[in-house]
């Protein structure tokens, strides 16, 4: 069996009771969704979609950071919307943090109820290497 490591941050968002912020098993992070809130209030931050997405990927590159990797070296992404309305908002912050290539494969699913009433949340898996 894998052996598994919980991955924690003080500066990404805490996480409930069932889950860690990330798990690290075989040389790759698998991060728990993340939501566009603010790790010091545990608000969602204000302004747009573009917004709470950007803080969204800050907030797992902070939960990579302490792995020992990085949101750059993410090989997968899941992204799971609340309406296909705020794709472009969605894309505008993404294309902000992945610019080089090879880009991670990547899903996007639409119509989902997202926790907290939240438009999108976003999980990742980085590589370690």
């Amino acid at each position: 069996m894998a052996s598994r490591t919980a991955v924690s941050t003080p500066n990404a968002p805490k996480v409930g009771p069932f889950m860690s912020q990330a798990v690290i098993s075989n040389g790759l992070v698998f991060s728990a969704g993340s939501l566009g809130l603010d790790p010091a209030t545990g608000q969602f931050v204000q302004g747009t979609v573009a917004d709470r997405a950007a803080q969204a990927l800050r907030n797992l590159d902070a939960v990579f950071v302490s792995a020992g990797t990085s949101l750059s070296k993410a090989v997968k992404v899941t992204i799971f919307l609340a309406s296909m309305d705020h794709l472009p908002q969605l894309n505008e912050a993404y294309a902000k943090f992945f610019t080089e290539d090879p880009k991670p494969a990547r899903t996007c699913v639409a119509g989902a109820v997202l926790p907290l009433g939240a438009e999108l949340e976003i999980e990742a898996v980085a590589s370690l290497e």
